[in-house]
């Protein structure tokens, strides 16, 4: 053992429960976001302040004060005119608690990182994966206050394609902290066929194109049209007239409320018949324990998530089965980075050809 890693040993444990730690605050993150969007609380607070920000009103004219730079917003004048500054504090106590957790996070990540850098207890490889994650962190702020501000002028809602770029990014960060726990463990590395492995990337892969559908989903609250299963206004495949009809064609898939449904939808049967052809490749392929395991664990979250993700759109989007099916997918994504992350460690499995003697036949 080298004088570095003898300095390390002593601290990985430490490390790896302040990633854990870091990672559930990303995913109450996401949820508490999620609650924020559901309630319509995300434009409830006009400025940005970053420091002075971090305390709410404490008295009746800073209530007051608040309230009026939301009354000067499209959101307050087209959609709720007429609120009372009780109804306001509870759309505002959303969003606030979402900024105070996001501020939460930093310093959670930040301080003990600090720490441990100048303790020596980290390694180069894994200080460069977490300068890059605190990177991300940062940008996330910004893109927060891009997001809300989006909001503030001529919509009365965020733009869809920066709410969707606000969670994408969130869980991006999530994955790479997931993906950074799974480096650190030490463990055997499996024997993996080559389409294995492929199949195990394209799942995760596949997992991001559906939690990105999922984002425009909410940001169009597409979840509250078309409120049948399996048929979409009323057939399985809706006509294309009603899926194209946008111009340039591309913008139907961000635009359009039919067409992003159909297709979170369409993504959805097809993460779910992935992982069934991956968990079967997987037993066929005598993989292990780990990797077949990990495969019907990911068959079974996807499915319990789709289950979810009807019932959701059935009952018209409640925000209990919303948060529910949102808190599912955190599960899936998870599952989906520790399966990936298992297969590209592994050894990729070579098959040898047969070579026969010159002369003899085959």
């Amino acid at each position: 053992m080298t004088a570095s890693s003898a300095q390390q040993a002593p601290h990985a444990a430490a490390v790896r429960w302040w990633l854990i730690v870091v990672a559930a605050l990303i995913a109450i993150m996401v949820l508490v976001g999620g609650a924020t969007r559901l309630t319509e609380s995300g434009l409830s607070i006009v400025e940005w302040k970053p420091v002075t920000g971090t305390l709410p009103p404490l008295n009746e004219a800073q209530w007051a004060q608040a309230f009026e730079g939301y009354k000067a917003i499209p959101q307050y004048r087209e959609l709720n005119a007429g609120m009372s500054l009780s109804e306001f504090k509870t759309i505002f106590w959303w969003e606030w608690s979402h900024r105070l957790l996001g501020r939460v996070i930093g310093a959670v990540y930040l301080l003990p990182f600090l720490y441990f850098l100048w303790r020596g207890a980290l390694g180069a490889e894994l200080k460069r994966r977490l300068w890059l994650i605190f990177a991300l962190g940062a940008l996330q702020g910004a893109v927060g206050w891009w997001m809300v501000a989006s909001g503030l002028t001529q919509r009365t809602e965020v733009s869809q394609y920066r709410l969707a770029t606000h969670l994408m990014l969130a869980l991006i960060i999530f994955a790479s902290i997931i993906w950074t726990l799974r480096r650190m463990t030490a463990r055997p590395q499996p024997v993996v066929p080559l389409l294995l492995k492929a199949s195990g990337v394209a799942l995760l892969a596949l997992t991001f194109v559906q939690l990105y559908f999922g984002a425009l989903v909410a940001g169009l609250r597409a979840g509250r049209m078309y409120n049948t299963w399996p048929e979409i206004d009323g057939a399985f495949i809706p006509s294309a007239a009603r899926l194209w009809f946008e111009e340039p064609w591309w913008r139907n898939l961000f635009d359009n409320t039919l067409t992003v449904q159909f297709e979170h939808r369409m993504t959805a049967y097809a993460l779910l018949i992935l992982a069934v052809l991956h968990a079967i490749d997987a037993v066929r392929s005598r993989a292990g324990a780990a990797v077949t395991g990990g495969a019907w664990s990911l068959v079974a979250a996807i499915t319990l998530q789709a289950a979810l993700g009807i019932l959701t759109l059935l009952h018209q989007v409640p925000i209990d089965l919303a948060l529910a099916h949102q808190a599912m997918a955190i599960v899936v994504l998870t599952l989906a980075v520790l399966q990936t992350e298992r297969l590209v460690a592994g050894r990729v499995e070579h098959r040898q050809k047969l070579v026969l003697p010159l002369g003899q036949a085959g």
